[in-house]
Order: C-alpha cells, then sequence, then structure tokens
C-alpha cells in the first residue's frame, strides 16, 4: 500500500480542515511557523509546522510525532499572562502542527537589531516578566532550555507593550526522560549555561542562566561570551564560564552577575531574580507589583541606544556534540540564601546579590559624587563674558591712573 501523498503546505493550505494559513511569519528549531485562521473559531492564531516526517523511518516518524504531542502537552500547563498559550496539536496527514496563541509582534532580538541596546530599567521590567512567567512553569516541573532574546516578544497594537515567553519547543518535563538523547545539546549556545555546555543535565538554574545571559546581550549589545559565527567556538567559551564582564548594566549589574554566577548552586532561584528585576525596574518607586502587571512604555522599545549595532544569535542550533572533559568551576554545595526583596527589608551589610568567581567592573558607592558634572555651553560663555569685562575695567582704571600722573 502506497504512503499517502502529502502537499507542501503554503499559503492557503488546510491544516487539519481547520486552520487556514496565511503567511509564514518565522522559523524555528523544529520547524516554520504560520499566520493562520481558525476557521471553526474564527480567530487568527500561529501554527508551528514541525519538521516533516516524510522520508523517516516508521520509528522516527513516530518519535517526531512524539515530541510534538510533548510540547503540546507542556506548553498547555502553563497559562500566564507573559507565556503564549497553546491551543491545540493538530494531525495533518500523519504530520504534527502545534496551534497557539497569536501575537502581533517583534521579538527582542529583532528589536535590538535596530536599536543595538535597550534602557536598564526596560530590561529589568522585561526579565522581571519572563521570570515571574518561568515560576509558574517551574512550579509545574516545566524547564524551557532556549530562553533567548529570539523567544521574548514585545507585543504590537492593542497589546502594545505586552511581554510573553514563547517557543517551548526544546522544553521539557523535569520527569520526562524518555525522548532526550545522550550526548546531544539542544538550544542557542551563546545562552547556554555552562553546565549545559558541558553536556550536564539542565535544570531550573540553567533557565536562570539563560535568562541572565538574554538580560546580559539587551543592555550591552552582545551576549556573555561575544558572537562567533562557529558555535563550536561558542560552546567551549560557554563551558569554561568566563563572561565578557558587564559595562552597561549599571544597577542591574548585581542581579546579571549573581544569574551568570558559573556554579548552579549559587544562582538565585527563578523567584528570587523575579523579584530583583522588579526591584532595579521600580527603582525609587517600592510598588514593585506593578512592574510584573504593567505593559512595557512601547515609546522607547526601538529607540537606536548607539549608531551601530551587532549580530544578536538567534538560529536554534541542534545536534552538536556534547562539550565534555572540559575544565571549569567546581559546584559547591548548599543553596542561596538571598532575601525576597519584596518581604524581606533591604540589608545594612554586605549585598547578598554579590556573587564572586565572575569578574567585573567595582565602583564605590561615592563614585557618582566623585565624577566631573556636564558644564553647559551657556554656562562656558557667560564666563568668557565675566573674565572679558574684568580685563575691560581693569584696563579702563588702568589708563585713569596713568593720565593722572602726567
Amino acid at each position: 500500500m502506497s504512503a499517502p501523498s502529502y502537499r507542501v503546505p503554503g499559503p492557503d493550505y488546510l491544516v487539519a480542515g481547520r486552520y487556514r494559513l496565511r503567511s509564514k511569519i518565522g522559523d524555528g528549531g523544529m520547524g516554520a511557523v504560520w499566520l493562520a485562521h481558525d476557521t471553526l473559531l474564527d480567530r487568527e492564531v500561529a501554527v508551528k509546522q514541525v519538521l516533516s516526517v516524510a522520508g523517516m523511518t516508521e520509528d522516527s516518524a513516530a518519535e517526531m510525532r512524539q515530541r510534538a504531542m510533548r510540547e503540546g502537552r507542556i506548553a498547555a500547563r502553563l497559562s500566564h499572562r507573559n507565556a503564549i498559550a497553546m491551543h491545540d496539536v493538530a494531525l495533518d496527514s500523519g504530520e504534527p502542527w502545534l496551534v497557539m496563541e497569536y501575537l502581533p509582534s517583534r521579538s527582542v532580538a529583532e528589536i535590538l537589531h535596530q536599536s543595538g541596546t535597550l534602557p536598564v530599567d526596560q530590561v529589568a521590567q522585561i526579565g522581571a516578566q519572563i521570570a515571574d512567567a518561568m515560576v509558574e512553569a517551574h512550579t509545574a516541573g516545566i524547564l524551557h532550555r532556549d530562553i533567548k532574546p529570539g523567544n521574548i516578544l514585545i507585543a504590537e497594537g492593542r497589546n502594545a507593550g505586552l511581554v510573553k515567553l514563547t517557543d517551548f519547543g526544546i522544553s521539557r518535563s523535569k520527569d520526562d526522560a524518555a525522548l532526550t538523547q545522550t550526548g546531544v545539546i539542544t538550544g542557542t549556545p551563546a545562552y547556554f549555561a555552562p553546565e549545559v555546555a558541558r553536556g550536564e543535565d539542565p535544570s531550573e538554574a540553567s533557565d536562570v542562566y539563560s535568562l541572565g545571559s538574554t538580560l546580559y546581550t539587551a543592555v550591552e549589545g552582545q551576549p556573555p561570551f561575544g558572537v562567533d559565527e562557529n558555535s563550536l567556538v561558542v560552546l567551549h567559551r560557554v563551558a569554561r564560564g568566563e563572561i565578557v564582564p558587564p559595562k552597561r548594566s549599571g544597577p542591574l549589574e548585581g542581579a546579571l552577575l549573581a544569574m551568570l554566577e558559573p556554579s548552579p548552586a549559587r544562582r538565585p532561584t527563578m523567584a528570587q531574580v523575579r523579584d530583583r528585576l522588579a526591584q532595579v525596574a521600580a527603582g525609587d518607586n517600592s510598588n514593585t507589583a506593578l512592574i510584573l502587571t504593567t505593559p512595557i512604555d512601547r515609546r522607547s522599545v526601538g529607540t537606536p541606544h548607539r549608531t551601530t549595532t551587532r549580530r544578536i544569535p538567534t538560529a536554534t542550533e541542534s545536534g552538536l556534540p556534547a562539550a565534555t572533559g572540559m575544565p571549569g568551576p567546581t559546584p559547591q554545595a548548599g543553596t542561596p540564601s538571598w532575601p525576597n526583596p519584596s518581604h524581606t527589608p533591604r540589608p545594612t551589610g554586605p549585598d547578598p546579590w554579590q556573587v564572586t568567581g565572575v569578574s567585573g567592573p567595582s565602583y564605590p558607592a561615592s563614585w557618582a559624587a566623585q565624577q566631573p558634572r556636564n558644564q553647559s555651553p551657556e554656562r562656558h560663555l557667560g564666563l568668557a563674558a565675566a573674565v572679558f569685562l574684568v580685563f575691560v575695567l581693569l584696563a579702563a582704571i588702568a589708563i585713569t591712573i596713568i593720565a593722572l600722573i602726567r
């Protein structure tokens, strides 16, 4: 019996007899993403075409379908305002499609290609909202494993400024190890945690590191390990855990260095990250709850902050060999004991978010007061005019004295 023919999907193709494809809006690690119309519920949706099973062995095709169903089940567990909702998993001629909420938006990666960097307080707010979604994910036993600028969306149009995390395509449940292939790393190397780059199993702490790398990229203009066309070169840098010290992060620096701590045991939890980032974003305003629910100010998103931009890695790299046997920091026993900023008074002793093992610039508390104040052009002109008048007056006095003497 011959295998059923399968039409290559394109605009106007009807998936599973229900979802009418409109246009391709992106590409993910497992397949293309399309804008489609749900003809049953009369709404716009995003459908993700998982890589075709055509030409695969029956076992491989079954595994691909199982992965698609697993992704749908995992994403459907999560219901959070800052995470893209999963609606359905559809099979079309044996090919799996994921049907998700459609959000007119731009990714942080796209915004950074235009602007180079984003303001520190805005980055802190984006990070706090994504961390809030990941707190719920971790509570449900879900690891994302691919947090990066390309997977954080900033809504445009009616929901302008709404922040959402998308693409749980390689995420997995903590107790779902059957589909994990030994010796294979999935994700984007520029945003890996060092332990993942060395081939170890990811954890909640790995998601914390990836979020830290993403926020670092947004304020510094490049990932913490730099950019290289060769993913394996980046993978080796990540495995060593030696980041480029941040220079533009300002009040966000302490949180970033804590999140980028080489040892996963010494990193803060995602809940602690959320509270700390909300505190940074709030600044002098103590109402951190608003930071988690207020849309990002779209007026400043995408506004260039410097004249040059850097390439932000966005493509999902998969199938890379595990980087094992590389030197790296030895994890230390114990768990971090940083306080929850929203429930604990500010400590008077050393900053509990100060991290050892990652070098970065250190400024004294009085550093800002020691810096020279900017002098305006008007002030310089006024001073010059005053000096000129003094010289004219002195010259007049001298001429008068000489005339009297004669």
